[in-house]
């Protein structure tokens, strides 16, 4: 009797073990889970606000083109800011300037996708694709910009592609003046917020912080005056034979190269680097139409109601959704790469 009692007491403490493991196992899955959202799907990023930013703009509906460079943009800043938390841990970040960088850069995306509670009077027009469509009465939002693009229309200078090359690079200077607008923004609102925080013993480091900012401004300001002299260059002139890129992102980088302090046999590599690079920027914008395309598509098939119908094209839509994203995060990611080779004045010294 007493060894069926003692039996019992074992079965009993290892009932109690097994139910203890499958609790503590449920309790951790819903804490992985709890950030899921309605459809139950796992989330997109590590860090909640990030999600949160995500999470929201799918609420707002963002055109899928939209939602897409937002996506590549959180991915970034949450690489940024996973970096930033082992530096910290370490030890590397006393004065905290990259962590203002980091809170600065986050504040820019919500400005730059209309989810900072500010009203946008900054015509920010991202959804668009076709913008190498040449079209009449097409407008920058700038009167300087609108003035050139009218001149080179009219000028005869152009075939049918070189314009819309031009017009690309047109639209692209656009956008650097609106990025340009939302920084100076962002960086006004922070300073205003944080003017009377800081105490006066932190008085030269937020100097210092202060100086970084307004030189980035004045970097972006030098870089958006020599854009609009490339710009007003090729209107008068139009595209020299030898023109070794394209695409306006390529062509800003390689302008910038041409002006560091780069050799000639760092040139060269750097010039074969940006071949490539175009050619990732390129198929990443047809992948950006083909998102279009297919999102028209079941935006039309929806109407129609044939469930079987709507499934497919949901599945091509979302497939290329992810494909776009991944692509858009790697060309971003290698912008951002390049940008710091040249900008550091030499490949030997920033390789990847």
């Amino acid at each position: 009797e007493q060894g069926a009692r003692m039996k019992m007491q074992l079965i009993i403490l290892i009932s109690l073990f097994v139910i203890g493991a499958i609790a503590g196992k449920y309790s951790k899955e819903m804490n992985e889970q709890k950030a899921s959202d309605k459809n139950d799907n796992q989330v997109e990023f590590r860090i909640a606000k990030l999600n949160q930013v995500w999470e929201k703009a799918i609420r707002m509906q963002l055109a899928p083109v939209r939602l897409s460079e937002l996506h590549s943009d959180l991915k970034i800043q949450e690489k940024d800011e996973l970096q930033w938390k082992k530096l910290k841990a370490e030890g590397l970040d006393e004065d905290g300037e990259r962590e203002a960088k980091l809170r600065r850069n986050f504040n820019i995306i919500l400005a730059k996708y209309g989810m900072d509670g500010k009203k946008d009077t900054r015509a920010l027009d991202s959804n668009r694709l076709k913008d190498h469509d040449v079209k009449d009465g097409d407008t920058f939002d700038d009167p300087r910009l609108d003035k050139l693009w009218n001149k080179a229309k009219t000028s005869g200078k152009f075939s049918d592609e070189e314009l819309q090359t031009l017009q690309r690079e047109f639209h692209h200077h656009k956008d650097k003046i609106n990025e340009y607008n939302i920084v100076m923004d962002t960086v006004s609102r922070t300073e205003e917020i944080h003017k009377n925080v800081i105490s006066p013993l932190e008085g030269d480091m937020k100097e210092h912080v202060v100086h970084k900012k307004h030189a980035d401004l004045k970097q972006r300001m030098r870089d958006l005056n020599q854009g609009f002299e490339r710009l007003r260059k090729i209107t008068h002139e139009g595209y020299s034979a030898d023109s070794e890129f394209k695409e306006p992102r390529v062509i800003e980088l390689w302008e910038m190269a041409k002006r560091s302090n780069l050799t000639e046999v760092e040139l060269d590599s750097l010039k074969e680097e940006l071949r490539h690079f175009e050619t990732k920027v390129e198929k990443h914008q047809h992948y950006q139409e083909q998102l279009e395309l297919s999102h028209q598509k079941l935006r039309h098939v929806e109407a129609l109601g044939d469930e079987e119908h709507i499934m497919r094209n949901k599945e091509k839509y979302n497939a290329l959704a992810e494909k776009a994203r991944e692509m858009g995060y790697k060309m971003k990611k290698h912008l951002q790469d390049l940008t710091n080779k040249i900008s550091q004045n030499g490949l030997q010294h920033n390789e990847l």
